[in-house]
């Protein structure tokens, strides 16, 4: 039993460094690290790591909001597969100097392509973080105050993904990604857990379509979001007791960024349905990267750090107000991703 575990351990161990050091023919990642013209189009990603500091996430999302007003797009995207490319995914080495220089490379005319022609594995990077940022920023519509007690509507560029908690109501959180967990079984904590007050409102961090909704005997009461491109999968659990969910909220519904889907509690960890059986109540906010459809369910998930997102989306929170014969918050102005407007009809 022991040699099976060693030997279990090993493989897992070996699968993780030929990810990182795989060469450019090589099918384990199923991404070139020189062109992706030479993997086969069928072959997903089957590992990744999300360790961008949240100075850099920052940033380069200001510098692609900023470049976005003056007529010279420069992608956050690019910048930080750059970047991760140059460090081997090694972000303890990361700098704002570097990120400075590469701007103004971009500034001068250089176009990307040229300065990553070289770099092994710049589209491992920009496939994996694409995956998880690609669509965090763009062009939205939004209301906002008209000065009259009213409201209007205005289009803007910017980040379009919300806080998982509302504006006005306190949290905490630390980095507890990988933490052991035992109920059921002894795995690693594939998430954030944001500690709060019961009945505290959720919101929909990204616009898209509830896949998953009820009970789950580790996360209790649960939500499951995919976005419209199908590349990432939201978690919220540990819904409150009783009063789990937004009013109507169902399956298969689509959701905006920022609209309420439940409210913060302590159920889980229980065969039987509606229990609080967590010690301190708290939002369980994770995000699965899904570059396959197989990679949904089983035993190949890749799941993500979203600790720096967390602290990334803490300046994006969105106003709610309660309705008091109902007991349900609801979102003060309205919001539609311009990408996907269709998707809302």
């Amino acid at each position: 039993m022991i040699k099976v575990k060693l030997k279990a351990k090993l493989k897992t161990l070996i699968m993780i460094l030929l990810c990182i050091t795989v060469a450019a023919s090589s099918s384990v990642c199923g991404v070139s690290a020189a062109s992706a013209d030479v993997v086969p189009k069928n072959i997903a990603i089957k590992w990744m790591t999300f360790n961008i500091p949240y100075e850099a996430l920052s940033k380069a999302m200001k510098i692609d909001i900023k470049s976005h007003e003056t007529g010279t797009q420069i992608s956050w995207v690019d910048l930080l597969s750059f970047l991760g490319a140059k460090y081997g995914g090694n972000w303890k080495k990361y700098r704002d100097n570097d990120m400075n220089a590469l701007v103004e490379k971009l500034k001068t005319g250089q176009s990307m392509a040229e300065l990553t022609q070289n770099m092994k594995y710049y589209s491992f990077f920009s496939e994996t973080y694409g995956a998880v940022l690609s669509n965090f920023i763009g062009d939205y519509q939004i209301e906002v105050p008209d000065g009259n007690g009213g409201k209007t509507t205005q289009v803007k560029y910017g980040l379009k993904v919300f806080s998982p908690i509302a504006k006005g109501f306190n949290y905490g959180h630390y980095e507890d990604f990988g933490d052991s967990r035992s109920f059921g079984f002894r795995r690693p904590h594939l998430g954030n857990d944001l500690m709060g007050n019961i009945g505290t409102p959720i919101v929909a961090v990204e616009s898209g379509v509830v896949e998953s909704l009820g009970w789950n005997k580790y996360g209790g009461w649960r939500i499951g979001i995919r976005s419209f491109d199908k590349k990432r999968s939201y978690y919220y659990a540990h819904l409150r007791k009783g009063h789990p969910y937004a009013e109507d909220l169902k399956q298969g519904q689509v959701v905006k960024a920022g609209d309420v889907i439940g409210y913060l509690g302590m159920t889980g960890y229980s065969d039987k349905e509606n229990v609080n059986n967590m010690t301190k109540p708290h939002l369980h906010f994770g995000m699965q990267i899904i570059f396959d459809e197989s990679q949904k369910e089983g035993t190949n998930q890749i799941w993500i750090n979203v600790y720096n997102i967390v602290e990334l989306l803490s300046s994006n929170r969105v106003q709610v107000c309660r309705d008091n014969s109902t007991k349900d918050y609801y979102r003060v102005y309205d919001f539609l991703d311009l990408k996907y407007k269709d998707y809302y009809k």
